[in-house]
């Protein structure tokens, strides 16, 4: 178990993605690509991959751990070429080991691909057997690897074509960039669920999960990858081509509620101002008699201090984290958990104590995490502890890449929300509506994917899906 992952009794997303193209060979390439993954991280930690060509082979390293962590000075400045893919991951299905570390690269008759991929494909079990009764041999328990296989066996020299015929195939979520020796690809679902963004760096073209990446390298943001789109980016420019004309967004609401960082554009708006205003609705919705609101850093920081603004109660900081925890492994023990909630949040006691507080967080998953904090603020001295919670209660499971384990496990699909207060010792519990979450981020609720929420998805999920997810977590 791993303080700040586990422990953080979060949902956990899947993966991050970033592609470069330059026209002309550049030495700082893997540089600019590790910035950018590093602009990424918080996407995922557990591994982390960066693939490199000049036009002759794919050259990569890919590693267990947090970017800082798999690459130095030495391997970055190796990694120059023209063409460049960097991934992290944090695994939901297909467990987490190296040889699942991403990018995948792998050799075929037509020379090197590389595929880098954030979501998660429901039909990839049914696929990956079609497959294998073919003859086709896997090395990795990810659902990458079909896409990869579904590429490399195209007999179509253009990518274009081998994309669009691997897209009619698979079902689910994804934003992938990929690369041949030439040529950069990236690619959105039909749904859009998961998302992707295009931008432009000194006439180089970059592709990446946040527009935040771009900010890091320097690079200017263009677009976002339009559901059922494919680009393609070559010495001939970029070109699009749309392998379904559905044009029915259903991003993946959680985008705004945690998983963005909040200097990100998504679908044109701002994280942070939806964050802030998700604080504001939450306090009309919920307002409670008391003396201060803070937040749970660092994600519901932001709504706490919309919720502070609406309500004309002060904002403080009542919770300090540490930020130098690293991937400090524990027993799961209860007095472990415990003891890891201390090591990652400090009461600032002398901001809390004797107060009435407003204590803001973005989401409750299993309710473990919530329960500690609040018993750290009442030992610390706060009188009382009110929870408002910056998104619906999360009653369903995810199955397009977020880690939201089994049903049985979410607090919110098998206790009412008395149940819930009673259950973390808070004073009172209130969560933001649904409505008042769409209202937030200023986006139609049509283009949403809120299942986790509601129990409605964009797709319909296979049984086998179900199972195949979660026996691999």
């Amino acid at each position: 178990m791993q303080i700040g992952e586990v422990n953080d009794d979060k949902l956990k997303e899947a993966c991050g993605v970033l592609g470069i193209y330059n026209s002309c060979e550049d030495a700082g390439l893997g540089r600019t690509a590790y910035y950018g993954l590093y602009a990424l991280q918080h996407r995922g930690q557990e591994s982390a991959g960066i693939a490199v060509t000049s036009g002759n082979g794919i050259k990569y390293h890919k590693d267990m751990g947090l970017v800082s962590e798999v690459f130095n000075d030495e391997i970055i400045d190796g990694l120059c070429g023209k063409i460049a893919i960097g991934h992290v991951r944090y695994s939901t299905s297909g467990s987490s080991t190296l040889i699942n570390a991403q990018p995948l690269v792998v050799k075929y008759k037509k020379g090197s691909l590389a595929v880098a991929h954030n979501g998660n494909l429901i039909n990839a079990a049914e696929v990956k057997q079609e497959l294998e009764e073919q003859g086709a041999v896997f090395q990795t328990t990810v659902d990458s690897e079909v896409i990869a296989f579904l590429i490399a066996r195209e007999q179509s020299e253009d990518i274009s074509k081998a994309a669009i015929e691997c897209a009619k195939k698979i079902k689910g979520s994804y934003a992938i960039v990929m690369m041949t020796e030439n040529e950069l690809v990236g690619m959105r679902d039909p749904k859009g669920i998961r998302p992707l963004s295009i931008g432009k760096l000194n006439g180089s073209y970059v592709i990446a999960s946040e527009s935040c990446a771009f900010d890091t390298i320097g690079a200017e943001f263009i677009r976002d990858v339009e559901p059922g789109e494919i680009v393609i980016v070559n010495e001939d420019g970029l070109k699009s081509f749309k392998f379904n004309d559905d044009n029915i967004s259903s991003l993946c609401i959680f985008e705004f509620v945690y998983f963005a960082r909040p200097d990100s554009r998504i679908e044109g708006k701002s994280v942070h101002m939806a964050r802030m205003e998700a604080g504001r609705q939450l306090a009309k919705e919920s307002p409670v008699e008391a003396d201060l609101v803070i937040g749970v850093p660092d994600s519901g920081t932001v709504s706490a201090m919309g919720y502070a603004e609406a309500s004309g109660l002060p904002f403080g900081i009542g919770l300090i984290k540490n930020r130098y925890i690293g991937r400090t492994f524990i027993q799961p023990s209860q007095e472990s958990r415990i003891i890891g909630v201390k090591l990652k949040l400090n009461v600032v006691k002398d901001v809390i104590k004797d107060k009435r507080v407003v204590m803001v967080d973005d989401s409750i998953v299993r309710g473990t995490t919530s329960g500690q904090i609040v018993r750290l603020l009442k030992e610390s001295g706060a009188k009382q502890v009110h929870v408002r919670v910056s998104s619906p209660p999360i009653m369903h499971s995810c199955y397009f890449g977020i880690d939201t384990s089994a049903r049985k496990e979410l607090i919110g699909a098998r206790q009412k929300v008395d149940e819930i207060r009673q259950h973390i010792g808070a004073d009172s519990l209130n969560y933001l509506s649904l409505e008042g979450l769409i209202k937030s981020t200023g986006i139609s609720e049509q283009k949403f994917c809120s299942g986790c929420f509601c129990g409605k998805y964009p797709l319909e999920i296979p049984m086998e899906s179900k199972e195949h997810l979660f026996e691999k977590r």
